[in-house]
C-alpha cells in the first residue's frame, strides 16, 4: 500500500496518498502539461522563422548556416543553462557577462606564464568564487538578488579592465584553441559541450532530488523550509553553478577569438535572461525547463543570423 507523503500543491504543503499508476496516464499527463504545450508553441515559432527565413534568403538552410547559428549561441546556450536553474530558484545574476570577461582575461594572461591546466582551473575557480559571493550576500547577508549582482557586474567589470589594462591579449595555445575551434563527435566542440550540458541539466532538473528541491524552493521558499529543505544551501548553490558556467562560456569565448577580452560580452546578461524566458522560465520562480530555454536560444540565435 502507498505510504502518504507531504508534496507541495500550489504553493503549499499537503498530505497526499498517491494513487496507483497506469500505464496510459503518463502520455496523457504529458499532453496535457504546461510545459510540453509551451514547448510545441516554440517548436511552431522556430519553424515559422525558419520558414520566413529559408524565402527570404536561398542559402538559409544550408548545413553549414545552421552549424553557424549553433556556434554563434554557444555561449550564450552554456550560460542560459545554469540562469535557468537560477531563475527556476527564485534568484537572478546580471553578473555573468563581467564573469566571461574576467575569466577570458584571466586564462589569457596565465596562458602565457603557466600550463594551460593551471590557466584554465584559474579561471574556472574565479568564476565559482564569484558565484560564491553572490551566494552568500544574498542568502546570508540578505541583499536583493539584482542588486547584489548588478554590483558584482560593474566590480568583476573593472577588474577584468584593471587586470587587462584595457587591452586584449591573444591566446596561442593550440590546446586551448580546441574548445573553440575544433570538432567533438562531429560538431563544433563548444556545441557539443553546450549540448551535454543541456543534456545533463535537464535530467537533474527532472529527475533528482536536488532539481526538485530547486523547484520547491522556487515555487514557495518558506513552505520547503518548514518541510526541511536545505533552502540556504540550494540557493547559494545555483549562484555558484552560474558563475561556473559563466567562467565555462567566458573559456569557449576566448578560445573561438583566440584572445581573451575585458570589453567582451557587453550585454549577455541581457540576451541570457531573454532566452530563459522565452523559453517558458517565470521570473518570480518554480517554473521552467531547460530544453524550453534551449529553444528560446535557438529562436533568438535563428532570428539574428537572419537579420545579420
Amino acid at each position: 500500500m502507498p505510504q502518504q507523503e507531504w508534496t507541495l500543491v500550489n504553493n503549499q504543503l499537503e498530505l497526499q496518498s498517491p494513487t496507483e499508476p497506469t500505464l496510459a496516464a503518463p502520455r496523457r499527463n504529458l499532453l496535457k502539461s504546461p510545459n510540453f504545450q509551451e514547448s510545441i508553441g516554440l517548436v511552431g515559432i522556430l519553424a515559422i522563422l525558419v520558414i520566413f527565413l529559408a524565402i527570404k534568403s536561398p542559402y538559409f538552410l544550408s548545413a553549414g548556416n545552421f552549424l553557424n547559428i549553433l556556434t554563434n549561441v554557444s555561449t550564450v546556450g552554456i550560460i542560459a543553462i545554469a540562469m535557468t536553474i537560477v531563475i527556476v530558484s527564485g534568484g537572478l545574476d546580471l553578473s555573468v557577462g563581467s564573469v566571461v570577461a574576467l575569466t577570458g582575461v584571466a586564462v589569457a594572461q596565465l596562458s602565457h606564464s603557466a600550463s594551460i591546466g593551471v590557466a584554465v582551473g584559474a579561471a574556472l575557480l574565479i568564476g565559482i568564487f564569484v558565484g560564491g559571493v553572490n551566494g552568500v550576500a544574498i542568502t546570508k547577508v540578505g541583499i536583493n538578488p539584482l542588486i547584489t549582482t548588478l554590483g558584482t557586474l560593474s566590480i568583476v567589470r573593472g577588474l577584468a579592465l584593471v587586470f587587462s589594462n584595457g587591452l586584449s591579449q591573444s591566446i596561442e595555445n593550440e590546446a586551448f584553441l580546441f574548445l573553440g575551434r575544433g570538432k567533438l563527435f562531429g560538431l563544433p566542440t563548444q556545441v557539443a559541450i553546450m549540448l551535454i550540458l543541456a543534456l545533463a541539466a535537464a535530467w537533474i532538473m527532472r529527475a533528482t532530488v536536488y532539481g526538485r528541491s530547486i523547484y520547491a524552493i522556487g515555487g514557495n521558499a518558506q513552505a520547503s523550509r518548514l518541510a526541511g529543505l536545505p533552502v540556504v544551501k540550494l540557493q547559494m548553490s545555483v549562484y555558484v553553478l552560474s558563475g561556473l558556467a559563466a567562467a565555462l562560456g567566458g573559456l569557449v569565448s576566448a578560445a573561438m577569438t583566440g584572445a581573451g577580452a575585458p570589453a567582451s560580452a557587453q550585454g549577455i546578461e541581457l540576451s541570457v535572461i531573454a532566452a530563459v524566458i522565452l523559453g517558458g522560465t517565470s521570473l518570480t520562480g518554480g517554473k521552467g525547463t531547460i530544453w524550453g530555454t534551449m529553444l528560446g536560444v535557438l529562436i533568438l540565435g535563428t532570428l539574428n543570423n537572419g537579420l545579420t
